[in-house]
């Protein structure tokens, strides 16, 4: 799938991945109730990878325009 095409499912909750990753990266995640000092954050994404825990994403413009998105199934 397209990052267009995928979006709409990562909005629902779906966790995503591209399998033209080198298989460190575990998932893509959207964060949208998030508070911190009692103010609401903006939402954000963050990145699952096997040994580091999460990180924040911002997909590349070759993440974006890629066609091997995929969600993953739990």
């Amino acid at each position: 799938m397209t990052f267009e095409e995928i979006l709409p499912q990562l909005k629902q909750g779906a966790k995503i991945i591209r399998s033209g990753w080198s298989g460190f990266e575990l998932y893509v995640t959207l964060v949208t109730e998030d508070v911190f000092d009692g103010c609401p954050v903006t939402p954000y994404f963050l990145i699952k990878t096997s040994d580091e825990g999460f990180s924040s994403f911002a997909p590349t413009v070759c993440d974006i325009l890629a066609n091997d998105w995929e969600i993953v199934q739990e």
